[in-house]
């Protein structure tokens, strides 16, 4: 299996060379050369499989010859291990034909902790046989840092900084990422939002001196590794509701896009899913932009679902570039109208994209009444993210159709602003139960490239 950048003029790799390299060096993402393909057959013997066994199954001709199967089970089971439910992902009823996949009992109550355990095990593996070192450089909106630094903590190959926006995710988030106490973790709270982080992240990547002294891997969800982990999640809701013999929706709540790419790989692959719905908050670039309107940015305003407090969604380039029909320096032009502030999509590629997702949004006080209504009619508290995902799949749901939304953080994760909406505290837990009593290690850096770099630089 071979992967090739939605920029076209990087280097082919494989797949530990894609997944180590994280951006490619033209500055594009990449992507898997073709998409694998699962016959009925196959998917139907995944019914009753272990989460571990499905997501082998499903991950394994992505892989290559770079893990042996038996590394690759053993990779996969360590990854899953530490997750507090038997079945990883389990699936929870709301409604006549609308269902709940948990995605939020990883070690950081949150969807991320699929992906990041994942590679975590696989950097391990990739980096101890052949005895190398690499610095890892990740920005966040919230999940995708507390995810990297459990995932990575302690671990003798790598070093990891965390880029997050200063003031603009919840406590519980940012105390995840500040009180591990291992040397090879370092969290970094940045004057700026998340827009101006992952800045910064793409900035280092594309100085290509830096990167090949400091040995850079990323693990944001530019990372080709972090996409196929999402994939299992797709094929094990939609074979317990009765796939490949009917099909299934899916809702997703997303800011960066990598989450429902990967239902589009998963669809790809033969998985039959009828809509994939992207589901915003109030800032809903993608909602625009699906609706015909353009993709172009504007202000980050904050919100009490800050994962999704983004303006540039990376992974809507791949999206992109198989809707532009592969066609890379299509893609090229596109990403340099988006420095410039944004871009029209031409109508054939809309047309494709169309065809793939639809999309809704929900304010601040639909998200709110979106959790008290869930507690009140389901028993089911759901953080902000997920309650976004509700209220769109309400929206979009179709008759005979099983609806499956993506609840992608516990709702511990925001008290605030679930207390505020349901007059319940959320508690953490019991694992958990002394997060606020943990000392906590930061450093406060400018949105500056060169100080940013120098800090870095410092503490490898």
């Amino acid at each position: 299996m071979q992967y090739i950048s939605t920029r076209g003029t990087a280097p082919v790799l494989n797949f530990e060379e894609a997944m180590l390299s994280g951006l490619a060096r033209d500055g594009g993402l990449y992507v898997p050369q073709t998409i694998p393909q699962l016959s009925a057959e196959a998917i139907s013997a995944m019914e009753g499989q272990p989460y571990e066994e499905i997501a082998y199954r499903v991950m394994r001709p992505f892989v290559g010859e770079v893990f042996t199967d038996t590394e690759f089970r053993e990779i996969i089971a360590r990854a899953y291990a530490v997750f507090g439910h038997d079945a990883r992902a389990p699936l929870k009823q709301l409604d006549q034909g609308h269902f709940l996949l948990e995605l939020f009992h990883g070690p950081t109550l949150a969807f991320k902790d699929f992906a990041m355990q994942l590679i975590g095990q696989m950097f391990q593996t990739a980096l101890g046989r052949k005895n190398e070192r690499v610095t890892i450089v990740g920005a966040t909106s919230g999940d995708t840092g507390s995810a990297a630094i459990e995932a990575f903590r302690g671990l003798s190959n790598v070093d990891v900084f965390i880029m997050y926006p200063h003031g603009r995710i919840s406590e519980v988030q940012r105390r995840q990422m500040t009180t591990p106490g291992e040397s090879n973790v370092h969290a970094l709270a940045v004057d700026g939002d998340f827009d101006d982080c992952q800045a910064r992240l793409k900035d280092m990547f594309n100085d290509f001196e830096f990167r090949d002294t400091v040995r850079l891997a990323g693990v944001n969800s530019i990372n080709w590794g972090r996409v196929l982990a999402q994939v299992v999640y797709y094929f094990s809701a939609a074979v317990a509701l009765g796939a490949p013999h009917r099909q299934i929706s899916f809702t997703v709540p997303t800011g960066n896009f990598g989450d429902v790419f990967a239902g589009y790989i998963a669809k790809r692959m033969g998985l039959p899913i009828d809509k994939l719905v992207v589901a915003t908050n109030q800032n809903d670039i993608l909602h625009r932009c699906l609706s015909g309107q353009g993709y172009h940015k504007g202000e980050t305003v904050p919100s009490i679902s800050p994962s999704m407090d983004i303006q540039v969604s990376s992974n809507f380039e791949r999206a992109l570039f198989d809707a532009y029909d592969r066609e890379a320096p299509a893609i090229v032009q596109l990403m340099d109208e988006l420095k410039a502030g944004g871009f029209d999509v031409s109508q054939g590629a809309m047309q494709v994209l169309q065809s793939h997702y639809a999309s809704g949004r929900a304010s601040e006080e639909e998200t709110s009444a979106t959790i008290t209504r869930a507690l009140k009619h389901s028993g089911e508290l759901l953080c902000p993210h997920s309650a976004i995902g509700v209220k769109v799949a309400e929206e979009q749901r179709v008759i005979g159709t099983p609806m499956v939304t993506l609840a992608t953080a516990h709702p511990a994760k925001f008290p605030a602003a679930v207390e505020a909406a349901s007059g319940v505290h959320p508690p953490l837990p019991a694992r958990m139960a002394d997060l606020y009593d943990r000392t906590e290690r930061v450093t406060r850096v400018p949105n500056d490239l060169a100080a940013l770099k120098d800090h870095i630089k410092g503490h490898i």
